[in-house]
């Protein structure tokens, strides 16, 4: 594999890609902690203040004032 092809952007559906790499430096501007891919692609989540930053034309917008706060939901 060279290096091309390990920088490469994963394909997450038809009309978003979003790469391994840049996931895996993103934290939550907020509290520094990980944010995880959503289920529907929609956006990055934060795993600790549940902030969700939007993805737009394929970037993340981790700016606080664009991002929402989804309720934990009770198990």
């Amino acid at each position: 594999m060279n290096e091309q092809e390990s920088a490469a952007p994963v394909k997450l559906d038809a009309s978003m890609a979003i790469s391994k790499d840049l996931l895996e430096i993103l934290v939550c501007p907020v509290c520094k902690a990980v944010v995880e891919l959503k289920a529907d692609q929609s956006g990055l989540k934060c795993v600790e203040c549940h902030r969700v930053y939007p993805i737009r034309d394929d970037i993340p917008v981790m700016l606080v004032d664009e991002a929402t706060i989804e309720q934990k939901i009770e198990e």
